[in-house]
């Protein structure tokens, strides 16, 4: 494994643990050069289905476009980035149960939308902001208004 920090191609594995789900091995290395510790993940490499984006055009299966939607969503929020890595473990496997070589990019964007509304209020606002494209200002109120409303009615959050 190359060192992020010195590209350095060889690391030595310092611990090793199972992910909480059971999905991915978690491994702390340090590299032999520069003596930087750094994380990795293996993960069984499944085959994903294809994408297919709203205008009928498909694409192969992206994680990183996942966690970079993910990331962005939870930006300067307390949400720990385990958590967003669990978020989009769930998806992923969400996405694997279906058993189709093709998914909608629609099913994806409400197993997202779906997820941040039970992580962090914050983060669902700006997801569901960009994902639900909303045509003007008074939708956007709307959905604010029934977050409220559903987070009042169960005790708050």
């Amino acid at each position: 494994m190359k060192c992020p920090i010195c590209q350095h191609p060889d690391s030595k594995v310092v611990d090793s643990r199972e992910s909480q789900d059971g999905d991915a091995i978690r491994r702390r290395r340090e590299c032999l050069e520069c003596g930087k510790r750094f994380t990795t993940y293996e993960r069984l490499d499944a085959a994903m289905p294809m994408l297919v984006k709203k205008d009928g055009s498909r694409e192969p299966w992206d994680r990183g476009k996942i966690l970079s939607g993910l990331f962005k969503a939870c930006e300067k929020r307390p949400v720990p980035a385990d958590e967003i890595e669990a978020v989009a473990n769930a998806i992923e496997k969400q996405v694997q149960d279906l058993g189709s070589r093709e998914v909608l990019s629609s099913v994806v964007g409400e197993a997202i939308v779906a997820k941040l509304r039970d992580l962090d209020d914050v983060a669902y606002v700006r997801f569901a902001s960009v994902y639900k494209s909303f045509r003007d200002v008074d939708e956007f109120m709307a959905e604010l208004q029934t977050l409220v409303k559903e987070r009042t009615g169960k005790g708050g959050k």
